[in-house]
């Protein structure tokens, strides 16, 4: 056995190990969310935004805001996070923040969590646009961190059982 092969087994094996360190969640979910990454992915890449977006929440207009949560939903949030962003790093194609979001929300809606989902934009290094999408449930940036010092938002959508806030 050359010395690459057991640095790769060794590699495999501490990925098996934490994988099965993760709760009973994420190991239910992993398989499920890596295939609906892959589902994100194509929707994305063959259809218009214009048609995903409904399924995305429900449109909040352009004023911030975060909902607030119990520590047991914040506890949810931040599985649903662990899984989406663990799939995510063994996916062939591309997961980004995008993808990400939208199962994200899947499993969010599917448990009763409530969410805002953020659409950004920022002038790049380059001078080019450049575009980010993430989710926060309360104090969790379940998906693409909190960026709302790097982006300005520009769409957001609320779960469907979110009342607006208090103006």
């Amino acid at each position: 056995m050359t010395l690459s092969a057991s640095s790769e087994s060794g590699l495999a094996r501490r990925k098996l190990l934490a994988f099965f360190g993760q709760s009973l969640f994420v190991k239910a979910w992993f398989v499920p969310v890596w295939l609906c990454l892959g589902l994100a992915r194509a929707a994305i890449c063959l259809t218009s935004f214009r048609r995903i977006a409904p399924r995305l929440g429900r449109d909040a207009g352009l004023d911030p805001w975060v909902p607030l949560a119990s520590n047991r939903t914040e506890a949810r949030a931040l599985e649903i996070s662990r899984v989406v962003r663990m799939a995510a790093r063994y996916t062939p194609w591309t997961s980004d923040c995008y993808p990400q979001a939208i199962v994200a929300r899947g499993l969010m809606g599917l448990y009763g969590v409530p969410y805002m989902l953020f659409f950004g934009l920022r002038h790049g290094r380059s001078g080019q646009m450049e575009a980010h999408a993430w989710i926060t449930c309360g104090r969790i940036p379940v998906t693409g961190g909190a960026a709302f010092d790097r982006f300005t938002v520009v769409r957001q959508f609320k779960a469907p059982a979110l009342h607006w806030p208090a103006r």
